[in-house]
């Protein structure tokens, strides 16, 4: 008796624990014999970029709008020509922004409109990389007073040879997991019949929050591009039996 009373407390106390008890951390994978094998493999290249697209712009404030309008149009003219003469392709040369923002005295009431400022934004692409420093110098002597963002980029001709490359690399790494895992499993693997890529494009980044004006010494900034990295990862589904 005392044993079936145990028994029944058990599984009494086994019962209560599985439908209010806490949950314990459980995962498994498993590979049976006929389901495919799914592996993936990455390959990485590096590349050093060829391409430069910079972000400049010019702000000014003016009481009258009309005039504060012509002075940015006369330093925008003047950035545009400087860059033309640096070889800067017009089809180059964007309009990123035109903003316009009135500027008000909050100590009257009702608040009344002192003043405009005015800014404009270009992105300018260099396709000769070693006219870079030269551009930041030339631009801000001409006008720019806002010096933005500096991406650098891979001319499509060399980023599709390299993430051939890397994609390359990606398969073969996959192939080898794969006959690893088969090898030390004692599955046998068939054909594949599915393939999925995804890839990582990194761009290097500079950022140069400063500022100028045409009347300040212009000093020649040290713009190195570094590295960039391509990336793709592929998965690969094999038949198994």
């Amino acid at each position: 008796m005392k044993s079936l009373l145990n028994i029944f407390v058990f599984f009494i106390l086994l019962f209560i624990f599985a439908k209010w008890g806490p949950s314990l951390p459980f995962s498994t994978t498993t590979q049976n014999r006929g389901e495919p094998l799914i592996v993936s493999g990455t390959g990485k290249v590096f590349v050093t970029p060829d391409i430069a697209k910079v972000l400049v712009g010019i702000e000014e404030s003016g009481p009258v709008l009309k005039d504060t309008q012509n002075q940015v149009n006369a330093k925008s003219q003047s950035l545009t020509e400087a860059l033309k003469k640096l070889g800067i392709g017009e089809s180059d040369i964007k309009t990123r922004s035109y903003h316009v923002y009135p500027e008000y005295d909050y100590n009257r009431r009702p608040n009344a409109i002192t003043g405009y400022r005015i800014s404009t934004g270009y992105e300018v692409k260099i396709k000769d990389f070693d006219k870079v420093n030269e551009v930041l110098v030339k631009t801000t002597e001409a006008g720019a007073n806002v010096i933005g963002n500096i991406y650098f980029e891979v001319n499509d001709k060399t980023k599709k040879e390299k993430l051939q490359e890397a994609r390359e690399m990606a398969v073969k790494e996959a192939k080898e997991k794969a006959s690893s895992l088969a090898n030390a499993t004692g599955i046998t693997l068939g054909k594949i019949i599915n393939i999925s890529e995804s890839g990582g494009y990194q761009q290097r980044l500079y950022t140069n929050a400063a500022g100028g004006t045409p009347e300040e010494k212009i000093s020649t900034p040290a713009i190195e591009p570094g590295e960039t990295e391509l990336s793709v990862t592929v998965s690969l589904s094999f038949e198994t039996r």
